[in-house]
């Protein structure tokens, strides 16, 4: 058992003299040392530990390190862990990969002892700072990640951390969105979608994504799992609107079509079509993207 206030440094490689010698060199530096000879033992030692930083060899027998990282950083509690490549492969095309699959660094052998630990010092610090920022953004209530264009989650704070796993497309599985939301996200960054989509969970109620901002780069969502009796009391409170107007308008913010609408509140399409032109007027607005756009506004409380 590692004490508390140790990092902790996951080592995975084959050659018994490579992690003899990290494993000298880490240990007189004052962190504790993990070790895995293969990559399907470190995939089962890190359900069980989570490292501060991973060293990992790129080359392996078995399952080699680029396809390890990526199934390391498939596991949501390791997005933000980093991995340091370890290979006597120097060409570009290996380098490109190592930081394709996940890596945030790459040495190569024969490893010089105090670079390697200069190395762990610097990733561990921006480690760090980034959980930090995370934590305080958490303790704010700001349940925000960001993910890429093709939805894999880039990072996130601990609660919103906690949400995602209840979306994800296989329980407990890698930490990215349903393909549903990837098809919202590309419409939110060409303009052409409500700023919110209701997700539903694996277990309890559904969350509701909504759109900050990003480039297709890098996407910043707010994650959130609000009553929804709550949402109905401030859209009547704020808009004036009926009973019957703010479901409509609920609905509409979370992106359902007027079908949908009229399904779920068990209306007619043209009563739904009624109901929204009277909340449009009470609005002053012309369509359902401005109108969602209003609604979200007091639905996450920045109005």
């Amino acid at each position: 058992m590692s004490e508390p206030d140790r990092d902790v440094v996951l080592v995975v490689d084959d050659s018994p003299d490579t992690l003899s010698f990290l494993t000298e060199a880490i240990e007189r530096s004052g962190a504790t040392v993990l070790i895995a000879v293969a990559g399907d033992l470190a995939l089962a030692l890190v359900d069980e530990v989570t490292p501060d930083v991973i060293l990992l060899d790129a080359v392996m027998p078995g399952l080699d390190g680029f396809e390890t990282c990526r199934r390391l950083k498939a596991k949501p509690h390791l997005a933000a862990v980093p991995v340091i490549f370890m290979t006597g492969l120097s060409e570009t095309e290996h380098i490109v990969k190592g930081f394709d699959a996940g890596g945030v660094d790459y040495v190569t052998k024969p490893i010089a002892p105090d670079e390697i630990l200069a190395r762990i010092r610097t990733h561990l610090a921006i480690a760090r700072a980034a959980r930090s920022a995370r934590a305080a953004l958490d303790t704010t209530g700001r349940t925000l990640l960001a993910v890429s264009a093709d939805g894999s989650v880039l990072w996130c704070t601990p609660q919103a951390g906690q949400l995602l796993a209840a979306v994800s497309p296989v329980p407990g599985g890698p930490q990215a969105l349903p393909s549903e939301v990837v098809d919202w996200l590309r419409a939110c960054l060409a303009g052409s979608a409500p700023p919110s989509l209701t997700v539903k969970g694996w277990s309890g109620p559904p969350c509701t994504l909504g759109f900050v901002g990003g480039t297709a780069d890098e996407i910043l969502l707010r994650l959130s799992r609000d009553d929804p009796t709550q949402g109905l009391v401030r859209l009547r409170a704020n808009l004036s609107l009926t009973a019957r107007e703010a479901e409509v308008l609920l609905w509409l913010a979370q992106g359902k079509s007027s079908r949908d609408i009229g399904d779920i509140l068990g209306l007619s399409h043209r009563t739904v079509t009624k109901h929204l032109e009277a909340i449009y007027a009470k609005l002053g607005v012309e369509n359902r993207t401005a109108a969602s756009m209003i609604a979200n506004r007091y639905l996450q409380g920045s109005t």
